[in-house]
């Protein structure tokens, strides 16, 4: 059994969202507070060992609706009226057991359809107000004083609120039936492994993260229903603690009374009898819980504890014990569940960056080798959900398991299925681009607040003082933005526009027009041949930049004048905005890269005589520009960089970042790409 899709609805910071969730394994990304955490902990809610639900886990939208179904109360409006108006927490799995057609078991009462090819089902979790207690849950409140009527909810709803399971026939969703609660323990199980685990506080010992978890293993081969030879391991460890009890039930019973004064000797009335005595009893789990050290043998005659090593290696470990404990629980349950869900938390803790993509690339094949060498091949039905805010995990994992978080202007959390952005066959060449690039540069765009795309790397090196520099002009404050800087080039920018529609991440794409001028020269066997060389803009036909040219829908290089006439306007769409080179003040012609755009914007430095006319300064300028390429880019950004610093930003790079930090509203409502998944 597999949960194909879940939907929450009005816990904390999600609203109203559904997710899909793959095979195996599906990654969560995304900003911070954009409800990630929110997902792991309404299933903790639930599906824990203590299932808790507080008033504080109300969406704050959903508050509304408590005012609502009290008005509708005092009005005497009919039952169903008013809890329909009265919020509930939610959450809802759809459940695919295809593979349990064979021996359904628990799962015969979840089953309502009588469909024989029809192979899903639907689990809704509801934390809602009891039957029959509309009266006494509003009996006697005011809503007047707001804060006295939420602080008596908050009192009120512990004790008239309950969590209630309901089965549901997916083909006729009004088809629903109420359930014992505890039935959704035997067919699924939930377990966290949590961000924060202790393994870098001093005060915990190896013992205390390690020991509790060979505990619960120890806990898990007790079972009567463990696998055999699983068993077995825990009845040779309870026979070597018995023969430990009959020696210290002997002589070291006896040592210890001697330890042990006569209450007598207190000469206090009425404690002279009984005596004192005691008892030591061994208890496996206690021990290995308590008392036992994970240590790492380096010799038969040398070891180290468990602490000597990394805080990577050991948050590692940890993770696989846990895993490993997870995968034995569901082994030892008296009746096997027909699925589990495991969530980690933020994997990445201490780990080196190959180390965190090895460990997501491995995730699948640990439960291929625990069926393999553990569950005499059969089927370990385990989802894992990974939260994380690594880039390189985010950047190895495939698009298909990428599920991105998103919450903009406080009206919820939404959450977008990476898979979904780019068709199979018209965006297959984009799709393998993007994923590509982002595993090897490991550019951080799922986490940014904003980004900007850049041409190479002069604009790279130099970007730091640009926006600086834009800082200080504009009094705004970009460089405390949390910016995503992406080295792309003109010629593969179109790459990423539908990614960064997808993503709703407002960014600047910096290009240059790359200006060219036809000409047709025969070749060396006399053919005449289409060139384009490059030239200053004034003298040019076209732009060779297919960044460009898709942007505004041609396939071919675009044209100059159509191009230097586009609108502002027309240089956005969605969450992008283009900047190219345009003239700068005063001016009337422009450069056809950074470099001689940033010449043109800072004459004195290069020694060229402003008197002169505007097409000889665009000329002497593309000329410097060459030269500067012929040597070195670089050594030109570090010296305007470090050393000369005393200069003008470009106006096409100033106003783009003006641009940039105003927060902006996509100018399509449904940007091309996405797919939002709320309702």
């Amino acid at each position: 059994m597999k949960i194909v899709k879940l939907r929450v609805k009005n816990f904390r910071l999600l609203k109203d969202v559904s997710m899909n969730l793959e095979t195996t394994s599906t990654v969560i990304v995304g900003r911070n507070n954009t409800g990630k955490t929110s997902l792991t902990e309404i299933f903790r809610c639930f599906l824990s060992d203590r299932p808790s639900i507080r008033f504080e886990d109300f969406s704050m939208s959903s508050l509304e609706g408590f005012e609502n179904a009290f008005l509708s109360f005092n009005e005497k409006k009919e039952e169903v009226v008013i809890r329909e108006q009265l919020p509930s927490i939610d959450l809802e799995l759809t459940l695919n057991y295809v593979e349990d057609q064979e021996s359904f078991g628990s799962l015969c009462d979840f089953i309502l359809d009588l469909d024989e090819t029809l192979f899903n089902t639907i689990v809704l979790i509801k934390y809602q107000l009891k039957d029959g207690k509309i009266a006494p849950f509003f009996m006697d409140l005011n809503i007047t004083d707001k804060t006295a009527f939420y602080k008596e909810l908050k009192r009120r709803i512990p004790i008239f609120f309950e969590s209630v399971l309901y089965a549901i026939d997916p083909s006729n969703y009004k088809n629903m039936i109420k359930l014992d609660f505890v039935k959704i323990k035997k067919i699924l199980l939930a377990n966290f492994i949590n961000a924060q685990r202790g393994l870098d506080d001093e005060t915990h010992n190896e013992k205390d993260v390690l020991g509790k978890s060979l505990g619960n293993i120890f806990k898990s081969a007790s079972s009567t229903s463990a696998p055999e030879e699983f068993r077995k391991n825990s009845e040779n460890l309870n026979a070597i603690v018995d023969k430990l009890q009959t020696k210290i039930d002997t002589d070291f019973q006896d040592k210890v009374k001697e330890l042990l004064p006569a209450l007598s000797i207190f000469g206090y009335p009425g404690l002279q009898d009984p005596n004192l005595s005691a008892i030591t009893e061994l208890n496996v789990k206690s021990l290995l819980e308590s008392n036992t050290k994970v240590i790492y043998q380096k010799s038969e005659h040398f070891s180290l504890p468990e602490t000597y090593n990394g805080l990577g290696f050991r948050n590692l470990i940890y993770i696989l014990f846990r895993i490993y404990e997870y995968f034995r629980l569901f082994q030892s349950q008296g009746e096997i569940p027909k699925g589990q869900i495991i969530f980690i938390e933020e994997p990445e803790a201490h780990l080196h960056p190959q180390m965190q993509e090895v460990f997501i690339r491995q995730l699948d094949q640990i439960v291929f080798e625990f069926e393999k060498k553990l569950n005499n091949k059969l089927k370990w039905p385990v989802q894992f959900v990974v939260s994380t805010h690594s880039t390189h995990i985010a950047n190895e994992t495939e698009f298909d398991k990428i599920r991105y978080f998103i919450s903009k202007n406080e009206k919820g959390t939404k959450i977008k299925d990476l898979s979904s952005i780019f068709d199979p066959i018209n965006d297959k060449q984009d799709k393998e681009f993007v994923h590509k690039y982002l595993t090897l540069t490991k550019c951080d765009l799922y986490f940014a607040d904003k980004a900007i795309l850049l041409e190479g790397a002069t604009e790279r090196i130099l970007m730091p003082e640009i926006i600086r520099k834009v800082d200080n002009v504009n009094s705004i404050n970009l460089k405390r933005k949390y910016l995503s800087i992406v080295e792309i080039g003109g010629a593969y920018a179109h790459h990423f526009y539908k990614f960064l529609d997808f993503l709703e991440l407002q960014t600047l794409i910096i290009t240059d027009l790359d200006s060219v001028k036809t000409e047709i020269k025969p070749d060396k066997k006399g053919t005449n041949r289409t060139t384009y060389p490059a030239y200053p803009v004034f003298e040019c036909t076209h732009s060779s930049n297919i960044g460009l040219s898709k942007w505004f829908g041609e396939s071919e290089y675009l044209e100059l004048e159509k191009l230097i006439v586009k609108l502002e306007t027309e240089k956005m769409s969605n969450f992008r905005k283009l900047a190219f080179q345009i003239p700068e003040n005063g001016m009337c012609v422009c450069g056809r890269s950074f470099e001689d755009a940033f010449i043109l914007a800072n004459l004195k430095h290069f020694e060229i005589d402003i008197q002169l006319k505007h097409f000889e300064k665009a000329k002497k300028a593309f000329s410097i520009a060459e030269e500067i390429a012929k040597k070195s880019k670089a050594n030109f950004a570090i010296e305007y960089a470090i050393t000369t610093t005393d200069w003008q930003v470009p106006k096409y790079i100033h106003d783009g970042l003006v641009w940039l930090t105003a927060d902006i509203i996509a100018t399509a409502l449904n940007p091309e790409g996405t797919n939002d998944e709320n309702h």
